[in-house]
């Protein structure tokens, strides 16, 4: 597929990407070569179909050279987050016997060097950055391998190579981070992955002049699918963040027309609109509350797909010069939509962006599933649902609410774990997804919760904590939280505070401190944090409440374990770690 597209294409733009502080262009065909000199220095290092090549890196457009080359050949890519630890890479390199290790720089390499003893298989390791002389023979560059492919005779063999591979050949494992035990290595096909492509391009009105901004890690299925292989499918450009932290800086820059991103991004986006509002004067904020107001009401026509009163157009056209232009310009101005994945996102956040004029389309998948099962499309759109599934998708839900799927994107198994692979797809082969929703009577998905996240108090009521810490981390105050009490009498609750909002609480308070562990502890944050848990508690039912909480001194990270690639609180990981507080709170 991508050879053809390269033909098709040729000079138009395939990637950006900031080197020495601009944006420069790689066009399809420059892209088309590399990727040729790259997948020929694999075979001259004697790569067979089906071969693992793990790819330890962050996102670049030498990733996407490396996982076109590997598949071109009929080899499998593994794929390992940038964030993982040398031990992490170690279990995943041996447990998938890769060859060869690709890395994205001299700390990535490192890492590898670290692993390198305990993998009998590993033969070889590519640096995508230039790097000095080394001592270890078994290390080189990626410019190297293309040099070296430049210059091979194996022309012949690449062809025979590309056209043996068939859709239905193994062309990824992914190993699923997972928020408990050891990663399982999801087997994915050709197939698995382009019907997701064209169920994609069914329903999503994408085109060739599109652009879109890629920051999620391309080793999460999620940014894989709508951040790289559907653009590619479709001919739309890509261009590459800077980093996480640079998502705000490069939307101005790139001023995409799309992007996908997961549901922490939109909470900060939330948060800094908040803020900004906050801090304007008294007439900057009845302006905005009265604009707010007119684009909610706006929003509610356009969900229902009615016309709006002519009065009501006039006043969102004045809504849109005062307000939200200036909004939309802070994400680059050309947006028509973001995309949402890879956990919930609050249905209260997804409105505030519709007021606003940002849509929002929330969908819902997994790794197993390559990744996309449903989603909302700008035709069929509903709030609090992940959509309805997409072409060639059969969404139903078992007796105990488990949301199942079944499609040509299922995956065909997880790697050397048979009794799981079982456990995960059933006889009619329909994959049991571990979450919980339901469908209504237009075919939209709404998710519940993670089956296994599911809380039962010792009471035996069945409460789903993703509910309630979505609503708590809308207020601006709170960053992060998870709610605990599975067993227990209550439910309690670690919550991360936004802390330079809380430093300038401090400030207006003339609290003084040595630490925020000390700031954490004073009583007027505790009282402060109190009355925003007792804001949400008010909207529960009484056995969801927050009956307790500790307001926490540091962020959960992906470096301390406490996170996942896509942000998602590790519930385990949280709980040992915090484990002496959240028994203190039962304690009698």
């Amino acid at each position: 597929m991508f050879f053809n597209r390269a033909e098709q294409f040729g000079s138009r733009v395939l990637f950006k990407v900031k080197r020495d502080g601009q944006y420069r262009d790689i066009t399809w065909a420059e892209a088309a070569q590399k990727v040729k000199q790259f997948a020929l220095g694999l075979l001259e290092l004697g790569i067979e179909h089906g071969d693992r090549v793990s790819l330890l890196s962050e996102n670049r457009p030498e990733w996407a050279f490396a996982d076109l080359a590997i598949l071109s050949i009929g080899a499998v890519n593994v794929p390992i987050y940038a964030t993982n630890t040398p031990k992490q890479v170690e279990y995943i390199v041996r447990d998938s016997g890769s060859r060869i290790l690709i890395v994205s720089s001299d700390k990535q390499l490192r890492k590898a060097l670290e692993a390198r003893p305990n993998c009998p298989t590993l033969e070889k390791i590519i640096v995508f950055d230039e790097i000095g002389k080394t001592d270890y023979p078994m290390v080189c560059t990626f410019s190297k391998m293309c040099q070296v492919g430049a210059t091979s005779d194996k022309e012949g063999l690449f062809k025979q190579r590309l056209e043996k591979v068939k859709p239905e050949e193994l062309a990824s494992i992914i190993y699923t981070s997972g928020t408990t035990g050891d990663p399982k290595g999801v087997m994915l096909i050709h197939d698995n992955f382009l019907s997701n492509c064209r169920s994609v391009q069914q329903i999503l009105p994408l085109t060739e002049d599109d652009i879109c901004l890629s920051f999620l890690p391309l080793s999460h299925s999620f940014e894989r699918m709508a951040g790289y292989y559907v653009p590619k499918y479709m001919g739309i450009t890509i261009a590459y963040a800077e980093s996480i932290d640079t998502v705000r800086d490069n939307l101005k820059e790139i001023r995409p027309t799309f992007m996908a991103s997961v549901p922490r991004i939109y909470e900060k986006f939330h948060a800094a609109v908040l803020e900004n509002v906050k801090n304007g004067s008294p007439m900057k904020q009845k302006i905005f509350n009265w604009s707010f107001r007119v684009g909610r009401e706006m929003s509610e026509y356009k969900v229902a797909k009615k016309n709006p009163p002519t009065t009501l157009k006039l006043k969102y056209t004045i809504a849109d010069a005062l307000v939200f232009k200036k909004i939309k310009e802070n994400v680059g101005g050309r947006l028509r939509y973001f995309v949402s994945g890879g956990a919930p996102l609050a249905q209260e956040i997804n409105e505030f962006f519709h007021a606003l004029g940002v849509t929002i389309l929330e969908g819902y998948g997994l790794t197993e599933t390559s990744p996309v099962l449903t989603t909302n499309t700008p035709e069929h759109f509903k709030f609090g649902t992940v959509g309805r599934a997409v072409p060639d998708v059969t969404i139903k839900i078992a007796p105990d609410g488990e949301i199942l799927a079944k499609g040509p994107n299922i995956m065909v198994g997880y790697y050397n774990k048979p009794a799981e692979t079982t456990e995960a797809l059933d006889s009619a082969g329909f994959f049991h997804t571990g979450d919980v929703g339901v469908l209504d009577e237009d075919g939209f998905l709404k998710i519940t919760d993670r089956k296994k996240d599911l809380i039962v108090t010792a009471g035996g009521k069945n409460i789903a904590p993703q509910n309630i810490e979505n609503m708590l981390k809308t207020d601006p105050l709170i960053s992060n939280v998870m709610v605990h009490g599975d067993r227990r009498n209550f439910l309690s609750a670690l919550i991360v505070p936004d802390f330079e909002k809380l430093k300038q609480f401090a400030t207006e308070q003339g609290i003084s401190y040595g630490s925020m562990s000390d700031l954490v502890k004073d009583e007027r944050v505790v009282k402060l944090v109190g009355e925003r848990v007792e804001a949400v508690n008010k909207q529960l039912a009484r056995y969801e409440t927050i009956k307790k909480f500790a307001v926490l001194d540091k962020e959960f990270t992906l470096e301390t374990g406490e996170l996942t690639p896509t942000l998602k609180v590790k519930r385990k990981v949280v709980t040992e770690k915090y484990r002496s507080i959240l028994d203190s709170f039962y304690d009698k």
